[in-house]
């Protein structure tokens, strides 16, 4: 009986702390972008794509905001060419699946703006700033590409830095046994006005999450976790051979 009302009090806290997190507007949005070679190489899927694409257009605040606001693929139809390439489903090429699972969780949050309120604006406006932002070429100007050497963290955040004015958020994947770890996931921040901010939490973000630690950690399924700027960082080229260095740790 006691353990009961043990795990009640537990759901109900989790359950409030889900409600609070999505009450809060969101200030920001988390162009997400990751790294085909590194994500398939985590779940066992065919990297075809020598470029980052979108994993993600995040609002920094709220989960599921609307769950009778369906996903209908009919909606942007002509977008659907330009995503299979620049936001494809890696896991399931064919499916809709993916962008549905982003516009549920994401998307009907994100539309809590005008500008965004439909989902042909939503993708629309995170390809739009996918393309304006060319990830691939700001770190080729930097002769930052893919290969078999290890870069500094430093290079890539100074190469992001430079290029666009603001702080990035660069997510890895551990190497097996701390010897360096393989980048995965890099995040450009925007405003309200799609304007680029930095991504680094301000002193009110933060006061919000303090109470919301519950559901990040529920939530959270990335496998990504920010670089640690002490390890090198592999950035793997398209089909490389990856066995003998192990991505995760032992």
């Amino acid at each position: 009986m006691k353990s009961i009302a043990i795990f009640l009090v537990l759901g109900y806290v989790l359950v409030s702390s889900v409600d609070m997190y999505s009450r809060h507007d969101w200030t920001k949005l988390i162009l997400t972008h990751h790294w085909p070679e590194t994500f398939c190489t985590m779940e066992h899927c065919t990297a075809n794509f020598s470029y980052w694409t979108l994993h993600g257009f995040w609002p920094n605040s709220g989960i599921s905001c609307n769950s009778s606001w369906h996903f209908d693929p009919s909606l942007i139809e002509d977008l659907l060419p330009e995503m299979r390439k620049f936001w494809p489903d890696l896991l399931q090429p064919a499916s809709t699946s993916f962008w549905k699972h982003e516009w549920q969780k994401h998307g009907t949050c994100a539309a809590k703006d005008e500008d965004l309120n439909s989902q042909h604006k939503y993708f629309s406006k995170a390809l739009e700033l996918y393309h304006k932002l060319d990830l691939d070429g700001a770190l080729k100007k930097s002769q930052i590409v893919p290969c078999e050497k290890y870069y500094k963290l430093g290079d890539l955040e100074e190469s992001i830095m430079r290029s666009y004015g603001v702080t990035p958020k660069i997510q890895c994947v551990p190497g097996k046994g701390g010897q360096f770890q393989t980048v995965g996931q890099i995040e450009i921040c925007v405003d309200k006005q799609f304007q680029l901010t930095n991504c680094e939490k301000t002193s009110k973000e933060l006061q919000i999450s303090d109470n919301e630690v519950l559901p990040f950690v529920l939530l959270s399924r990335s496998g990504f976790t920010v670089c640690d700027p002490s390890v090198p960082v592999y950035y793997p080229p398209l089909s490389a051979e990856h066995k003998g260095r192990g991505f995760f740790k032992a």
